[in-house]
């Protein structure tokens, strides 16, 4: 008994001193366990290595470089020339009279030629690009560069200025198409990147996602802008807004500068609505959109009703005299429920409805007068390009 005790005791001091001498060459020789193990054939097995996703619709990727690769070839740069008229003007000495007159001719005005820079998208094979009205307004020569050298001369098949869309045709083979679908469901939060010419540097790509959508900088416009914090600036106007696998889904078209103390705000045309301008300026060369003839805003919920704060409809805002609304006998402030079979849900919802009716077209309108319901057939007009100055901007 005695001597199995003493060779139980023999064994720990043995393996209390072998746990020693290991923990002391571990820390003079780091390694040298793993080394041993590999040696006699006891390492443990290499963990499994999860291949990185390289992109789609949820998970995470490395990179954008085949999403740029496949819609960059179809975004081109747009160099559209005018000439400007300008008055050499003789500043007064005096400050005051400077303040009240201003400058004086000094000699007969001079003409000058002026270039802006922009961007645009090939969005047909036989050549029809779109772009932004206000890169091609009034110019006398527009020459657009495309992705593999090439330059071709460009024309305007038409403008739309409420949209601040412009359809231009150049005439060149094989030309690179960007690759859209209609009603592409962009969500908040989707990651997006701007292919332009900024400030005439060639392409470049930013980097951002969908901050918003369905936004509205008009009170009385049917506009449906996408919200990006992509950097935009001056010369991507009429650009990609393309998704992370290259599909486009917008014109570039806006943003909002540090001039207004704002960062990382930048709107875009969403192809849905870009698309339905495209067709109508291919066909027709112009864009028509039905008109209702009033203008609207949220209906106004008191705090304490008990109502949720997003209560359906609209409420009439203004008329416009003379208009389809106006000759129904629709009133300011009266409560818009229903428009032909459809609910209205909010006021961008109404204005977009609206401009999808045809001009001549009879629409019934329901809602609540005073509490009240009332029924009226409207007779849709075409949407004037200027709209009367007893808008509520006014």
């Amino acid at each position: 008994m005695k001597h199995a005790a003493g060779l139980l005791a023999f064994i720990a001091r043995f393996a209390i001193l072998g746990l020693a001498l290991a923990f002391v060459v571990s820390l003079l020789w780091p390694g040298s366990g793993e080394r041993l193990r590999e040696r006699f054939g006891l390492a443990a097995p290499a963990p499994a290595v999860v291949p990185a996703t390289t992109g789609g619709a949820t998970g995470p990727t490395l990179s954008y470089a085949d999403a740029v690769a496949r819609a960059a070839p179809s975004v081109v740069n747009i160099y559209a020339n005018k000439t400007v008229t300008e008055q050499a003007l003789r500043m007064y000495t005096d400050p005051l009279l400077q303040r009240l007159f201003g400058g004086m001719p000094a000699g007969p005005a001079y003409k000058r030629r002026e270039q802006s820079l922009g961007s645009g998208v090939i969005v047909n094979a036989d050549g029809y690009v779109l772009t932004n009205n206000h890169v091609i307004a009034n110019a006398d020569d527009i020459q657009v560069l495309l992705y593999d050298g090439r330059v071709a001369k460009a024309r305007v098949v038409g403008a739309d200025q409420e949209t601040d869309l412009a359809v231009l045709k150049i005439d060149a083979g094989n030309l690179p198409v960007a690759h859209f679908q209609p009603h592409t469901n962009v969500r908040a939060g989707d990651v997006v990147l701007a292919i332009g010419n900024p400030f005439g540097l060639n392409q470049t790509v930013t980097m951002g996602i969908v901050s918003a959508i369905g936004r509205q900088l008009s009170s009385s416009s049917p506009e449906d802008f996408i919200q990006t914090d992509a950097a935009i600036n001056l010369g991507n106007s009429g650009g990609a807004l393309i998704d992370a696998k290259g599909n486009l889904v917008g014109i570039n078209t806006l943003l909002i500068g540090k001039a207004a103390n704002a960062e990382g705000i930048g709107f875009a045309i969403p192809m849905d609505s870009a698309k339905k301008v495209l067709d109508q300026i291919i066909d027709t060369g112009h864009v028509v959109r039905g008109w209702l003839g009033a203008d609207y805003a949220f209906v106004p919920v008191a705090a304490d009703s008990g109502l949720p704060a997003a209560a359906r409809g609209v409420q009439v805002s203004e008329v416009y005299p003379g208009g389809p609304a106006a000759a129904a006998g629709i009133q300011p402030h009266d409560i818009l429920l229903r428009i032909g079979d459809d609910d209205i849900a909010d006021p961008a919802e109404l204005r977009r409805h609206e401009a999808s009716l045809k001009p001549g077209s009879t629409v019934d309108v329901s809602g609540l007068r005073n509490g009240a319901p009332f029924h009226l057939n409207v007779t849709i007009a075409q949407r004037p390009a200027t709209l009367p100055d007893s808008s509520l901007d006014g």
